[in-house]
This record gives structure tokens, sequence and C-alpha cells, in this order.
């Protein structure tokens, strides 16, 4: 996950032993139109999954999240996911539902 210059938070998956690599890319406006037009950009979270199956998925779970729940999973602050979780229409999410939680 990248910050930007802008306080927005980019999400992304990489493919490779480096993500410095793919963050250098962004750096250099190369890594999107969302990116190129808000750099510099930091990196600010990432995890390695075994599979890039599970990387996408990690990704388009965590894309959809609040700033205030990214910003609790970078702090490593899992036990406050569920009560920054919302529901469409802004309703919480039930208490016996469970959180999924990213991959390590």
């Amino acid at each position: 996950m990248l910050r930007c210059r802008d306080g927005s938070y980019y999400v992304g998956s990489h493919r490779g032993p480096d993500v410095g690599d793919r963050v250098s890319e962004h750096q250099a406006g190369h890594g999107g139109d969302y990116t190129s037009a808000r750099l510099p950009v930091e990196l600010v979270w990432c995890e390695a999954f075994q599979f890039i199956t599970d990387a996408i998925a990690a990704e388009r779970r965590i894309k959809g999240w609040s700033r205030a729940k990214k910003e609790a999973m970078m702090r490593g602050e899992w036990d406050k996911l569920p009560s920054l979780s919302r529901r469409r229409g802004g309703k919480p999410k039930p208490e016996n539902e469970p959180e999924v939680r990213a991959q390590t």
C-alpha cells in the first residue's frame, strides 16, 4: 500500500522478490494514472503471499476498506478491524459475522 502526496492510499499487488522495484516504477510515474498524478508516493504497508491469487484477493478486499480500517491494519491493530467494518448503508457488521484477516 502506498501513501500518495495527497494523503490518499493506493492498494496494489506485485509479483517478484523486491517490492522496492515496483515502488520505484510508481515513483518514476510508470505505476498507473492514479499514482502518477499524486507523486511522490511512499510504501506504508506490504505483505508477502505464497500465491499471487491470494495477493490479488487481499488487494481487492483491502481496496474496499475505509481509510480508518486501512490505517488500523498498518498499525497492526487487528482487534480494531471488526469495529471499523461498515456494510452498505453504513450499518455496522453483525458481531457474529467473522472478520477476514490477511494471511501472513
